[in-house]
C-alpha cells in the first residue's frame, strides 16, 4: 500500500478526490496539503499547512508514493483579490502555474513517483484564450520533472456543489444539458461532467488501469473512466 498526496482538496474536485482516496485499500496513508486547515477528520489522513510558494519548508512531511493536483481557480475568483485586469490574470497564474508547479516539484523531492493534475479541456499553450494558454503552459512543464506516469485529466465544464454560486457556469451548464443530444462522437468531450466522476476517474488510473509516461484523458475519456458503468 502506498501514500497519497493531494493538493488542492478544498475545491470541487478536490474534496471528491479527498473522500475517495480515503475509502480506498490501495492507500494506507492520504497527506492534504493547503493554505488552510479542512474540517475533515479520518484516521489515515494527515493535514500539512503551507504556503505553496515555500513547501521546501514542510519538505519532511510531504512523503508519498503518489502525488493528485486538484489545484485551480478562475479568473473571476483571482480577481476578487487583485485590482484590474492584470492583477486578475497574474493572481490567476500564480494559482493555476506556479502552484502547480511548485506543488509537483514538491512531491517529486518527496518519493512521488506517479503525478494526477487537472487540466482543462482546451488546454493548449499556444492558444489565444488566456485561461487556455496557462493550463496549457502548465501542462507542457510537467514533463520535465520526471514522474514515472504523468496522467493529465482535462474534464470540460464541472457540474458539482460549489460553495460558492457561479451565475455564467449554471447558465453554460443548463445550454450544455440542452445540447448533450446533440454532442456525440467527437463532440461527446464537450458535454459537461460530474466533479465525483473526475475524481473517480483519477483513482482508478492511479489503480493501475494505465500505462506509464505521459496520459492525457479528454472529457470523454475521463467520463469513460469514472463512470459507474466502468
Amino acid at each position: 500500500m502506498g501514500t497519497a498526496l493531494i493538493a488542492g482538496a478544498s475545491g470541487l474536485v478536490g474534496g471528491e478526490l479527498l473522500q475517495q482516496l480515503l475509502r480506498a485499500h490501495e492507500y494506507e496513508r492520504v497527506v492534504a496539503v493547503g493554505r488552510r486547515r479542512l474540517d475533515v477528520s479520518h484516521p489515515k489522513l494527515t493535514q500539512v499547512a503551507a504556503d505553496f510558494a515555500a513547501l521546501e519548508q514542510v519538505a519532511a512531511d510531504l512523503r508519498c508514493t503518489d502525488a493528485f493536483c486538484c489545484l485551480g481557480t478562475t479568473i473571476k475568483a483571482a480577481g476578487s483579490t487583485s485590482s484590474g485586469r492584470a492583477g486578475a490574470r497574474a493572481a490567476f497564474r500564480a494559482v493555476d502555474h506556479a502552484a502547480v508547479l511548485a506543488f509537483a516539484w514538491a512531491a517529486q523531492r518527496a518519493g512521488a513517483q506517479r503525478f494526477f493534475v487537472v487540466s482543462a479541456l482546451g488546454a493548449d499553450a499556444g492558444s489565444r484564450v488566456f485561461y487556455n494558454r496557462v493550463k496549457g503552459e502548465t501542462e507542457d512543464a510537467l514533463p520535465v520533472l520526471g514522474f514515472s506516469t504523468l496522467a493529465i485529466f482535462r474534464p470540460s465544464l464541472l457540474l458539482g456543489r460549489r460553495a460558492e454560486a457561479r451565475l455564467g457556469e449554471r447558465v453554460l451548464a443548463a445550454v450544455l444539458w440542452l445540447a448533450e443530444p446533440l454532442l456525440v462522437g467527437r463532440l461527446r468531450k464537450y458535454r459537461a461532467i460530474q466533479a465525483e466522476v473526475v475524481a473517480r476517474a483519477m483513482v482508478r488510473t492511479s489503480f493501475g488501469r494505465a500505462g506509464q509516461g505521459l496520459l492525457v484523458y479528454p472529457s470523454d475519456q475521463i467520463q469513460d473512466l469514472g463512470g459507474f458503468g466502468a
